[in-house]
């Protein structure tokens, strides 16, 4: 995963899965695809906090996921939910 639109393409897919560890994962994932230690020096966070934030069972800051996308030269963006989902009575 070398290309910056395999690596977004990744992300994408975790975050419309919607599962906290499998996005904090796939991040993981493309950080280290990218060179966790320069994504350290970009985010100023160490490698070690980073390894642990981005790992499946980790659980990092909303700030820290931030700093990491940014780093990545990606953004963060809100859009609609699908139809199924929005007229569902759990979603929220």
């Amino acid at each position: 995963m070398d290309r910056p639109e395999a690596m977004l393409a990744y992300l994408e897919g975790a975050v419309a899965d919607g599962d906290a560890g499998e996005i904090a994962d796939a991040l993981g994932v493309v950080a280290r695809a990218r060179g966790m230690s320069q994504l350290a020096d970009e985010t100023g966070l160490t490698r070690q906090a980073l390894y642990k934030a981005l790992s499946s069972d980790g659980n990092p800051e909303f700030a820290t996921v931030l700093k990491v996308i940014r780093a990545l030269g990606f953004r963060l963006h809100a859009g609609p939910a699908s139809a199924a989902r929005r007229s569902s009575p759990t979603s929220a």
